[in-house]
């Protein structure tokens, strides 16, 4: 039986206007699965040339990455987005499985944290090869240390043996740890606090003992944000366990 969710993620904003802008620092800041995807992300997309397809795009957070003098953005998402909280008239539907796109037509391609949320992802990892230029990129991110979200479709976690075997059909694949455990620490810290801000009026009787201890850890809660970051800066723990995994393919 799946029980409904405490603390569902907010769903992604492009940095749009004052509150977009505000709203994705805040996160790129405190969400460290974001920061990690973004990092990598901002470092790649501007060099994209051609035909940039975002498969599972949501909202789009990650279009204005893309050099628009040199590069062509498409987001593709499922009919029923609204599932994960999203709603985008500005994209291209597809049945999750098979992409709306001619064989070898794509020079890239992008898919950030969607394949855990394929109850079967050899179908449309098949067709992000078969859509693929000779020679193009493509860049997915998956989750490793993330608790069980958008119930009940979350599917998978895959170890960096199980990517490899998954994206063989692809002419070079690379697995890069997000961040370390000392990142994975952190970000479930996070989501335990935040998670209690959420529910503060339930039930009620506990609201002014939740109000006191959340007021006393945000110290805490702060200093361990600035560990992470530093983390990240230097390198520092365990690329064993992680906050997830980048695949950088190439046809």
């Amino acid at each position: 039986m799946v029980t409904q969710e405490r603390f569902r993620p907010p769903s992604h904003v492009a940095p749009d206007g004052f509150k977009g802008k505000f709203l994705f620092f805040l996160r790129w800041f405190v969400d460290f699965q974001f920061n990690t995807i973004y990092n990598l992300l901002e470092r790649e997309m501007p060099k994209f040339r051609g035909t940039v397809v975002d498969i599972g795009c949501g909202n789009c957070p990650f279009k204005h990455l893309v050099n628009e003098k040199q590069a062509h953005y498409i987001g593709v998402d499922v009919a029923d987005a609204d599932k994960w909280d999203y709603e985008n008239s500005e994209i291209i539907t597809y049945d999750g499985k098979h992409l709306p796109f001619e064989t070898d037509s794509v020079d890239h391609f992008i898919c950030t944290e969607v394949l855990e949320h394929v109850p079967d992802p050899h179908e449309l990892i098949a067709d992000m090869h078969r859509v693929l230029k000779k020679g193009g990129l493509g860049i997915i991110t998956l989750p490793w240390s993330a608790r069980f979200h958008y119930k009940p479709y979350d599917y998978h976690r895959y170890t960096p043996s199980s990517l490899n075997t998954l994206f063989s059909a692809f002419s070079d694949v690379t697995v890069v740890n997000r961040g370390t455990d000392i990142n994975a620490i952190v970000n479930k810290s996070i989501v335990l606090y935040f998670g209690n801000l959420s529910t503060l009026t339930s039930p009620l009787l506990w609201l002014p003992i939740k109000i006191i201890l959340l007021i006393l850890f945000a110290p805490i809660i702060g200093l361990l944000i600035i560990w992470s970051h530093l983390a990240l800066l230097f390198n520092w723990g365990s690329a064993d366990d992680p906050l997830g995994y980048t695949i950088l393919l190439k046809k």
